[in-house]
């Protein structure tokens, strides 16, 4: 209530005010609440269908279990004592030890991801409501809980980079508000997701000190998310492999044969094939092209630019989990460059808005089909098949503790209760494919899991890995004649055998 001074009475009046406070959290986390539902069901149906893979789900629930089990995080799937520090650089996954202590399923990890995507909503959309007003904030929840980039991340196993998201939304909400020292705050974890978000950070510091804030810290802040990423990447990561080096350094290698060659080439090899230059097109899609007007794309830079360079296909295109992160970054910088417009009381910057927004949500319906989320609207996302009853059914009958070289859809059905690697690759000291495949060392499981036929899980392609079905059938016809495995059963496909006594 508001009270004010009559001028004829001289009376005090009451004028009622309308109570807003309560509203935007309602909206926020009611977004929140919904979104982490929509992702949960879809990936909680993947798994269940045996859609999920060993790489990468199987792996991330192996070393939180063993952080759960306060052990390091050695993972089987990787090779024979390999430390998953070793890989990327994610200590923070620690976080979810406590709660898989309490869920020892791969779902914990998938409900996890799903809530820790959604609440990434929360800033944006606070922010959106309080620069744009309560539709806009709506508009902006749905372009990002919708988004590509999110839907891509949620049906696709479980990642580290599930954290970085909400954090670099929080982030982006301080920025916009000027609140620079919490931007800093919020920003500082990413150092502890993996290596490469510590350029990030930095983008972050440079942001803070180019757009009027305390310039020592945002230089400071750029110097540690720099100095964060070269020790992890020079230091950290080769203590932690098994060969002393950083694992994923051929991604970035000196393509041209010189750094100097290599840096002149990189504004056209960063376009190069014509996969990067859509995929850069679709970042920034979900806002209509939009956050391209704000400064805050910026920030989406280090991301964008490590990825294009990359010698690694997967990192050009719009599957997987690699562009999660960049998602929180395209709808703050929707957000920004719509907020002077939203200042402008006249009709032709409010229609401007609604424009833009109707625009975005056009787009956002338009993409919707080609990406994940559509699985929930396929028939075949509620249909067990038989081959999926038959697996549950093989798989029920290898005890727990056991050790099991599994086909790779199959592993992440056994991590949570046996020590799992990937059949044919059966751990050599973390090196997967560098043996020699034709000499494959002697088999050590107790139990082997043959899948003949695995089934459809995007965004693989159908199909056998890590090698042909032919050199996997002869790998299974070596450990019963050769190596005295026993086949216990055998159904639709896939095949269970025991290492018979010697």
């Amino acid at each position: 209530m508001r009270t004010l001074l009559d001028k004829k009475a001289s009376l005090p009046v009451v004028v009622p005010v309308t109570a807003r406070p309560t509203t935007p959290r309602l909206l926020t986390w009611g977004w929140a609440a919904a979104l982490c539902a929509l992702y949960a069901t879809v990936a909680v149906r993947r798994h269940q269908l045996l859609r999920t893979t060993g790489y990468d789900l199987g792996i991330f629930e192996q070393a939180v279990r063993a952080y759960a089990e306060l052990r390091a995080p050695v993972v089987p799937l990787r090779g024979e004592g390999f430390n998953l520090l070793g890989d990327h650089f994610h200590p923070l996954l620690a976080a979810l030890a406590p709660l898989y202590r309490l869920w020892p399923s791969p779902l914990c990890l998938l409900v996890a991801q799903s809530a820790l995507l959604a609440v990434a909503v929360v800033p944006l959309a606070r922010w959106a409501d309080r620069a744009l007003g309560r539709r806009p904030a709506h508009a902006v929840a749905a372009a990002y809980g919708l988004s590509w980039g999110i839907a891509s991340a949620a049906a696709f196993d479980f990642h580290e980079v599930a954290l970085a998201v909400p954090l670099l939304s929080f982030c982006l909400e301080a920025l916009g508000r000027r609140r620079w020292r919490a931007a800093v705050a919020w920003a500082a974890p990413m150092l502890l997701v993996k290596e490469d978000l510590g350029l990030t950070v930095a983008a972050v510091g440079a942001y803070i000190a180019w757009r009027g804030g305390p310039r020592r810290l945002g230089i400071a802040t750029a110097l540690a998310g720099i100095t964060g990423s070269a020790v992890e990447v020079m230091l950290l990561l080769p203590a932690f492999h098994p060969g002393g080096s950083y694992a994923h350094g051929g991604n970035l290698d000196e393509g041209r044969g010189s750094l100097l060659s290599t840096l002149a080439h990189a504004p056209l090899d960063a376009l190069r094939p014509d996969i990067k230059a859509m995929t850069l097109v679709l970042v920034f899609a979900p806002s209509a092209l939009l956050a391209l007007r704000s400064p805050l794309s910026l920030i989406a830079v280090p991301t964008l630019a490590w990825r294009m360079l990359s010698q690694n296909a997967f990192h050009w295109g719009t599957a997987f989990h690699y562009s999660a992160v960049l998602m929180p970054v395209v709808l703050a910088g929707l957000i920004d460059a719509l907020t002077p417009w939203r200042r402008d009381a006249g009709p032709l910057a409010a229609r401007h808005v609604r424009a833009s927004l109707a625009t975005v949500l056009a787009v956002t319906m338009v993409m919707l089909p080609s990406f994940p989320l559509a699985l929930l609207a396929q028939r075949a996302t509620w249909r067990t098949t038989p081959h999926v009853a038959a697996a549950r059914a093989l798989l029920a009958r290898i005890p727990d503790g056991a050790t099991v070289a599994a086909s790779n859809r199959l592993v992440p059905q056994l991590t949570s209760r046996c020590t799992v690697v990937v059949f044919p690759a059966f751990p050599v000291a973390g090196r997967l494919y560098e043996y020699d495949r034709k000499r494959l060392p002697r088999p050590t499981a107790e139990w082997i899991v043959f899948d003949r036929r695995p089934p459809e899980a995007w965004p693989y392609r159908s199909g056998h890995w890590p090698y042909p079905l032919q050199q996997q059938l002869a790998e299974l016809s070596a450990a019963q004649k050769e190596y005295g495995y026993e086949r216990v059963a055998h159904r639709d496909g896939i095949t269970l055998l025991r290492r018979g006594r010697p």
